[in-house]
């Protein structure tokens, strides 16, 4: 702690976001640089807490308060060591995981949290201009061979894990690009693709073969992956969208968030998408159900698409601007969020149900709403009650269903492997990432269901050390914290 009061005298400052007039325009990420000196300061805000919670707030066991007191002391190359003994991909994170270790800051008890996650990228950043982030390939080969089906963050973080411990990793990705939902799934003004890129090529120096383009379960049968490889990392992710089968669904004009985002992320790519099958707000009206992270990214995708209107969905209710008393700390924080999209117009509706979607001539033009209110039902469960008199419509020549997603594609890979599921329809696993199937381990949202980046970077930890534990009798890689880290850092 090189500054006792740091966090008495210096108040809480992120980033600025560019003018709304600016960034709308392009596809470009949304923040404006930091200075090195106000990064340094809110390094100096880490408090000596004794215990520091951000720990259990974090999934990967970052050493937040070791590096946050190194940039404040100006040692950069030794906060990225530390930050890289945890996390493979801190410039995925720092720019897209939502922070749960601020939520559970113990400055934030009572006053603003330390801005960790923006100290997180602001090191790896340094670290790439620096020329300190290299490839580390093993010094000793196994002769195992791993395949991981799935290049999102679980699957990228296994495979470099595997790569450095001398295994021979292929990565299997049914799309055109190795990334998952960060080359697709995420917009560019929120993470641009060069980030992805530059750990692509770092990973290939390493040792690890890309295969994108193969679908396996189709393009590869599971018996051959079987008879090829001596483990299988299964991280397809939860890709089943989850829907919503009311009258008019069938109408043209209602798409996925995951049938519209992936077509705009392949024009940014330079990648020619003909006009018949892209999805375009462009002069319409557009309505979002579904009020997460996905509703977010349809929502900025839109503003820059040029959209005529915007109204975005939620059927609970609005939550409060500050934690209430059933959300203490230093559980996440449950409160009413306003990100960059969101900054840029559009209007938020909360409590709002879609009783039926209307069209003309085959293509939606409107949706039937009612007002809904929470309550306990005759079972003790909560249960949503239609408000009467509350009936509207709403225009709409695009609705974007981002009401998230319930668990993998069980058709294809999963059925031929035979793997066991748990009641959530997810690949079920034990304590160390093991299917039921020999040699098949999985890691990621295809087996704990949608959840954060943080997440799956830590499952993707957690199953390259029991996949190599496997193989080799033992392993010396990482597990993160919440797993039970008894072996040493992989630096």
């Amino acid at each position: 702690m090189g500054k006792p009061t740091g966090f008495m005298e210096i108040p809480r400052e992120t980033p600025t976001r560019r003018p709304i007039p600016e960034r709308v325009n392009d596809w470009l990420e949304v923040y404006n640089p930091f200075p090195e000196e106000k990064l340094r300061a809110q390094g100096a805000r880490c408090m000596d807490c004794g215990i520091p919670f951000c720990h259990q707030g974090c999934p990967l066991g970052n050493l937040i308060p070791d590096w946050n007191d190194l940039v404040y002391r100006n040692q950069w190359r030794a906060a990225i060591d530390r930050l890289h003994a945890t996390n493979n991909f801190p410039e995925f994170t720092g720019t897209l995981c939502p922070a749960p270790c601020e939520a559970s800051c113990v400055l934030g008890i009572n006053n603003d949290p330390v801005t960790i996650k923006q100290v997180e990228l602001s090191i790896i950043d340094r670290a790439w201009d620096e020329g300190w982030v290299v490839p580390q390939p093993p010094k000793v080969k196994t002769g195992k061979t791993v395949a991981v089906v799935g290049s999102g963050p679980a699957g990228l973080a296994a495979a470099q894990q595997l790569a450095r411990a001398g295994h021979a990793v292929t990565v299997f990705e049914r799309a055109d690009r190795i990334g998952g939902l960060l080359r697709y799934g995420i917009p560019d003004f929120k993470m641009e693709k060069w980030r992805l890129d530059r750990r692509v090529e770092q990973m290939e120096a390493e040792g690890v073969a890309f295969r994108p383009g193969v679908n396996v379960g189709v393009d590869i049968a599971a018996e051959d992956l079987l008879s090829r490889f001596d483990a299988v990392c299964l991280c397809g992710g939860s890709t089943q969208a989850r829907d919503l089968p009311i009258p008019g669904r069938e109408l043209k004009g209602i798409h996925f968030a995951m049938e519209y985002l992936p077509l705009q992320n392949q024009r940014v790519a330079g990648d020619d998408v003909p006009d018949a099958v892209f999805i375009s707000a462009e002069g319409k009206d557009v309505v979002i159900i579904g009020g997460g992270d996905t509703g977010a990214d349809c929502l900025g995708t839109a503003h820059r698409q040029k959209c005529r209107s915007v109204h975005q969905f939620e059927i609970v209710p609005r939550p409060p601007d500050s934690r209430g008393p059933v959300n203490p700390w230093p559980q996440w924080s449950n409160i009413f969020r306003v990100s960059s999209a969101h900054e840029e117009g559009g209007v938020r509706e909360y409590q709002i149900n879609t009783k039926r979607f209307l069209g003309e001539d085959g293509r939606v033009t409107a949706l039937e709403t009612v007002h809904v209110e929470l309550k306990t039902g005759e079972n003790g469960r909560p249960q949503f009650v239609e408000v009467p008199g509350t009936e509207k419509v709403y225009k709409a020549d695009l609705v974007l269903l981002a009401m998230g997603f319930v668990g993998p594609e069980r058709k294809g890979l999963l059925e031929q492997l035979g793997v066991a599921l748990d009641p959530m329809g997810n690949v079920k696993a034990d304590a160390d990432k093991r299917t039921s199937v020999e040699k098949v381990f999985t890691a990621g949202d295809m087996t704990r269901g949608q959840s954060l980046i943080v997440w799956a970077i830590a499952e993707g930890r957690h199953a390259a050390h029991a996949i190599d534990a496997y193989l080799m009798g033992h392993s010396d890689l990482p597990r993160p914290l919440e797993f039970g880290n008894h072996a040493r850092p992989f630096v």
